[in-house]
């Protein structure tokens, strides 16, 4: 079983007749993704529907597929029928080309995104191989090891079962590979030309933190002031003492300051507990909380905690399609309190906690095992949190320097500090 934030997805696969093994591969394939809904979705009813019906109905469906094609097809109905995200059925190929583990955690220290279709790199980690090499924010990831990106990107766009969050760590996990080894990469640079840069691949930024049986993930925090406004930016909810302590003293840092700005892009999320702590320094009502979470035999409220050091000026907290689980309950949660005002492009509208298994027949399953609905009675899930602001990311602006998101949360803070 691996989680959601280990594997990357992409393509799709060709039909193919169906050998008397595949055939009983499938039916064992459609048995266990039946049966997982049974045993594990939060309602005992999933998606309100009789789920033993659903399974009199797919049964002799399955059994007449004459192609892997169609089998996947029918599951993927199956799932429809639920009218949830967070299940979906992927190609075996697909699942194996795109296999986390057996790429290697190297990293030239490049973060990306995907505007206008392009792959663009939107960060540099400091002191990395791409910092040493010139790399700049703003410039096209045109191919890789020979490879280029353009057609990936349209055909997983194309593909409703890929979510932007996904697409992006898809597209970025071709940069990756054995720490140590080198990758060459073509980039246009802002004057549109073309540049051929060899990448050597070194350990990712941070400090490995390990949660439960899910692989090793490496986190990092940064705090810093611009001008008298705070900003603080990490990549990942986990690594909670590490974590917690730091922002609990970027905050306190942070008592004097005209405003913060929380930067939770491309922050796939974690340890979801940790939100609570976190919403606890900018709250002050201790019956407060961020929402609930619903699990099969557990409720879990997400109550808050106020905390010393408390910060009572603005909070602004930015998000884009690559922030979420933990990053969307805790900006939507503080929107729903009115203490945060967002900043962004919709987040990923992946607020459940997921995972994916690998089917008999090689298929990838992913499934939910909770719902979440915010303290607004919204669910976050298939939604996302919508910012109050919306501003996207451009190119252009990359180019020349400038983060219009987080320029656009700095006005708003300086127009409350005039107002006061």
């Amino acid at each position: 079983m691996r989680s959601l934030a280990g594997i990357f997805l992409a393509a799709v696969s060709a039909y193919a007749q169906l050998s008397a093994q595949q055939k009983q591969l499938n039916l064992e394939s459609f048995e266990k993704v039946w049966t997982t809904i049974r045993d594990k979705h939060w309602e005992k009813n999933p998606g309100g529907l009789d789920w033993n019906a659903i399974h009199r109905e797919f049964l002799p469906k399955i059994e007449q597929a004459n192609s892997t094609e169609q089998a996947r097809g029918l599951m993927r109905e199956m799932l429809g029928r639920l009218k949830e995200t967070h299940f979906a059925i992927f190609p075996a190929n697909v699942y194996e080309d795109v296999d986390a583990e057996s790429g290697g955690d190297g990293t030239p220290g490049i973060d990306l995104r995907i505007l206008g279709r392009q792959a663009v790199v939107t960060d540099i980690d400091p002191g990395s191989p791409a910092e040493k090499a010139g790399v700049k924010r703003g410039w096209v990831v045109e191919s890789v090891n020979g490879k280029a990106l353009a057609p990936a990107i349209e055909t997983l766009s194309a593909d409703p079962e890929i979510h932007e969050i996904t697409l992006e760590r898809a597209i970025a996990s071709r940069l990756t590979g054995p720490s140590g080894g080198t990758i060459h990469a073509v980039f246009l640079d802002g004057a549109d030309r073309e540049r051929a840069v060899d990448l050597a691949l070194g350990d990712p930024r941070g400090n490995p933190s390990k949660f439960g049986n899910l692989p090793t993930e490496y986190v990092w925090f940064e705090s810093k002031k611009i001008g008298n406004t705070g900003y603080i930016r990490f990549n990942l909810f986990l690594d909670l003492m590490r974590v917690m302590s730091e922002f609990s003293k970027a905050v306190e840092d942070c008592k004097n300051c005209d405003g913060i700005i929380i930067d939770l892009r491309g922050n796939p999320g974690g340890i979801a507990g940790m939100v609570m702590g976190m919403a606890g320094f900018f709250v002050d009502r201790a019956d407060e909380r961020l929402g609930t979470m619903y699990l099969r035999d557990a409720t879990i409220k997400f109550g808050i905690n106020p905390r010393m050091g408390l910060f009572k000026g603005p909070l602004a907290i930015v998000v884009d399609g690559s922030s979420a689980s933990s990053s969307e309950i805790l900006a939507g949660g503080l929107k729903d309190l009115g203490r945060a005002r967002i900043f962004g492009t919709r987040s990923a509208a992946a607020a459940l906690p997921s995972m994916i298994e690998k089917l008999p027949n090689g298929d990838g399953f992913q499934y939910a095992i909770a719902n979440y609905v915010s303290e607004g009675g919204k669910p976050l899930e298939g939604n996302g949190v919508i910012p109050d602001v919306e501003v996207k990311l451009t190119r252009q602006a990359l180019l020349a320097g400038h983060d219009p998101v987080v320029d656009a949360a700095l006005d708003w803070i300086e127009k409350q500090r005039v107002q006061k």
